[in-house]
């Protein structure tokens, strides 16, 4: 597993633990300065003596590109902020469906609707169920009947 920290950061950490080595510590004792393995020590040592300094460069990082930058990233969470009406849908509800839309109009970019949620999650979102209510909810009668009637059936504690 790839530790956390920037490629410059865990380059800069290889050179301090091959510095150390050339100090004359042994190689459990950089390993617990540097905070990692002896393996990963002994691994950094074999190959700067092979490469040289060339051996303790940063590697690209794994995986596929993102396709979308961080700014539009960024805009999108707007966008999303904003809600899904201000994007001319008829109803709040945002679906992995019209965001995939959006992100394509928006941004030229095509994400299939169903992988979306993965790409959602790493931006923080979360999968959000909407709350069910009739349409002919009627709010005062609901408060009025909340405030008079509820009191009058709702039997009274007896001690």
């Amino acid at each position: 597993m790839r530790p956390h920290g920037t490629q410059k950061h865990l380059e800069q950490r290889r050179r301090s633990a091959v510095e150390l080595l050339g100090q004359g510590l042994n190689l459990p004792a950089v390993a617990e300065k540097i905070g990692c393995s002896v393996s990963s020590v002994h691994r950094w040592q074999k190959d700067h003596q092979k490469k040289g300094s060339e051996g303790l460069k940063s590697k690209p990082v794994p995986g596929r590109p993102a396709k979308l930058t961080s700014y539009q990233k960024r805009s999108l969470t707007k966008i999303l902020v904003e809600g899904s009406m201000t994007q001319g849908y008829s109803t709040d509800l945002w679906t992995s469906r019209r965001i995939a839309e959006v992100v394509r109009k928006r941004f030229g970019v095509s994400y299939h609707p169903n992988h979306l949620w993965w790409f959602l999650t790493r931006m923080g979102w979360s999968h959000q169920k909407p709350e069910t209510r009739a349409k002919e909810r009627d709010e005062k009668k609901i408060e009025q009947w909340k405030r008079h009637t509820w009191p009058h059936i709702k039997k009274v504690w007896k001690t």
